[in-house]
């Protein structure tokens, strides 16, 4: 076995891959960028070396550069993990003349399955199912689009070299083909380096079912099952599980055997991941195959009680195969939630900042959590936005179900934007409990995954000014309520809570009576009593009306995190002495709805633009992001220009 390995890969993965490393007692070897000098895998290595700044293509990307640290410290071998390096064959060709193995398939069989066209071609000789649409080289906008008519709309445009979501546009008219290749293009020379498309047939409400396998270099192949990942956003997965729900052992048995096929055609070695899409008939097709270990991995890991990561080891070294296909079983249930640093209300755009706060469930046999930060670490705006993956295990998916809703229930996070509720409110739509999943499940249950009420509840606001009452009683608050605070006495406190979309302020009376039955909070014109309180550190419960109300409430200087029954909600607590004035925006203002990089400038002064049209387009974390008119009107001011660096909220347009 390896004595010693290099990580070229940060985060959660980089941390995982260390922690086998440590169980089979090999050393490891981290690199970094400088945004990551305090990083929780520079700190669980053996040692961290310093590549280069932040954005990943001066740091990450180096291949020569980590080359150089691998052989400057004696490193036998390098784990790329995924994303970054992890699919380039060139890598894998500078690892192999190097001296150094790279733990992975051949450079060969990486550059046959990273170009999707060659894999598709790859896979219709090998005479697995393949969608209807276009693989060639010609990549002319004439033909591509002629390509797209003879298909039939909607099609999907998807970079060759892509993955992760990244590079893929769904086209629904033939009106508006040009300008997402153009996009679609732009987002895959920028992530990838390669702006080679294919475009295939769309199929309307399908699945996305992939499966696990391995080949070691004595022509052995196995594989570890399905995996379901269609609850996807922005054509990235967020909720996975396996095995995937209401396949059947023959199908099951046709897709692992596909999948073998694919591997067998280019030799393949280590664990890779043959990706189908599923139609409402149940037939399948080949999309594309990962020649990496995948984010989803561990669901995979629950089922069989295998470490994937160990078996990638083992098979790089030159080991066969750990055990055969007859020897491997499916064991209960398994589900993965992509814990991420967005704003699901906003179109899940990226939040960047320090993550103040963050409570995380006990891990058990039950509950496992792959994660790369801890609190009072930072989310970057140069790398994927993720926080952690959340993976639970029970005997069925039902159990599996609760046992993910109350892990979800007990992870929260202050400081950053974050899908924490959301991914709960997948879990209790209809369609998820009935597994009739499709990558449109969160479009199909929007109604309840994006309610229209944005603003909290009375039970919310009641919770929060109690909370910060007890809290300025216990003497952790500070003194700078209204109204002249009196403790012990007759007083009235004016609180005032701003969200992201609203303000609402809150009074709450003391009489001299003292607790019980003497607090008194008016909302919205309405008088509540609270006749009970209890406190336990950051926990509060309150009797309302012979209910009791409770929750979770993390707070950082003016800024709150409060998490209940009626939600999640993140404000900051304000008051009125403070004099405190909130500049609105003028209708007419459109704003950087994050940070990030001006790749694109659709208008100019003078111009008329309709409502939904396509203003700018800006980059954060790897993914393009469109600025749209939320009205008709005409140009007056272009604020930026291509290349501009913007902060979060910086003027972008004007118009009227």
């Amino acid at each position: 076995m390896f004595k010693k390995i290099l990580i070229a890969n940060r985060g959660e993965i980089a941390c995982r891959i260390i922690k086998t490393a440590k169980k089979l007692g090999i050393q490891t070897v981290a690199v970094y960028s400088e945004v990551d000098a305090n990083a929780q895998h520079v700190l669980s290595a053996d040692e961290a070396y310093c590549i280069g700044p932040g954005p990943a293509h001066q740091s990450y990307l180096l291949m020569d550069k980590i080359i150089e640290v691998a052989k400057s410290t004696g490193t036998q071998a390098i784990h790329p993990g995924y994303g970054f390096l992890s699919e380039n064959d060139l890598f894998a060709s500078k690892c192999e003349k190097a001296g150094i193995v790279f733990i992975g398939p051949s450079a060969e069989a990486i550059r046959l399955m990273g170009s999707k066209s060659q894999a598709k071609a790859l896979m219709q000789k090998a005479g697995v199912a393949l969608t209807p649409g276009y693989h060639g080289d010609d990549q002319s906008a004439t033909l591509l689009s002629k390509e797209a008519l003879k298909i039939g709309y909607p099609v999907l445009i998807k970079a060759s070299a892509g993955g992760g979501g990244k590079g893929i546009r769904l086209v629904e008219r033939a009106e508006d083909f040009d300008s997402a290749l153009e996009s679609c293009q732009r987002e895959a020379k920028n992530a990838f380096g390669n702006a080679h498309v294919l475009v295939e047939k769309y199929i309307t409400e399908p699945r996305h079912i992939e499966v696990q396998v391995f080949g070691d270099k004595f022509g052995n192949y196995v594989y570890l099952f399905e995996r379901d990942c269609s609850v996807q956003r922005r054509h990235q997965k967020v909720i996975e599980e396996a095995p995937a729900p209401g396949i059947t052992a023959i199908t099951r048995e046709r897709l692992g055997k596909a999948a073998i096929e694919a591997a067998k055609s280019v030799n393949y070695l280590g664990a890779g991941t043959v990706e189908f899409i599923f139609s409402r008939e149940g037939e399948f097709y080949f999309m594309e195959m990962n020649t990496r270990l995948q984010v989803e991995h561990p669901v995979t890991e629950m089922i069989t009680g295998l470490d994937l990561v160990e078996w990638q080891l083992r098979i790089a070294d030159g080991e066969s195969l750990p055990l055969d296909q007859n020897s491997l079983t499916i064991r209960g249930h398994s589900i993965e939630a992509r814990i991420y640093a967005e704003d699901p209300q906003t179109g899940f755009l990226p939040s960047i900042g320090p993550l103040v706060c963050m409570r995380m469930p006990n891990e058990s046999l039950n509950v496992r959590i792959d994660t790369g930060v801890v609190q009072g670490d930072v989310v970057s705006p140069y790398y994927d936005p993720m926080i952690a993956k959340l993976i639970v295990w029970d005997t069925d998916r039902s159990l599996a179900i609760t046992q993910m809703s109350q892990a979800l229930s007990k992870f929260h996070v202050l400081g950053v934007a974050n899908n924490i509720y959301f991914l709960d409110q997948i879990l209790k739509t209809k369609s998820f409990a009935a597994a009739e999943l499709s990558t449109k499940l969160i479009e199909y249950e929007e109604s309840q995954l994006f309610p229209q009420q944005t603003e909290p509840s009375p039970e919310v606001l009641m919770l929060a000014s109690v909370y910060e009452w007890a809290t300025f009683a216990k003497g952790e608050g500070v003194a700078r309520y209204q109204k002249g605070w009196r403790l012990n006495s007759d007083a009235q406190i004016d609180f005032v809570f701003k969200g992201k979309e609203w303000r609402r302020g809150v009074r709450l009376s003391l009489s001299e009576e003292g607790i019980p039955k003497s607090i008194k909070i008016d909302v919205d014109d309405k008088n509540y009593e609270i006749s009970q309180l209890r406190t336990d550190s950051d926990r509060i419960s309150i009797e309302h009306d012979e209910t009791w109300l409770s929750a979770l409430v993390l707070s950082d200087n003016s800024s709150r995190y409060l998490s209940s029954a009626h939600g999640r909600w993140t404000y900051a607590l304000m008051n009125l002495s403070d004099q405190v004035h909130l500049k609105d925006s003028h209708a007419g203002e459109l704003r950087a709805p994050m940070p990030g990089k001006v790749v694109m400038v659709k208008v100019k002064v003078g111009q008329n633009v309709k409502k939904g049209d396509v203003l700018l387009v800006m980059e954060a974390m790897k993914m393009e992001h469109a600025i749209t008119a939320p009205q008709d009107g005409v140009i007056q001011a272009c604020l930026c220009k291509v290349g501009d660096q913007v902060a979060e909220s910086a003027d972008l347009i004007v118009f009227e």
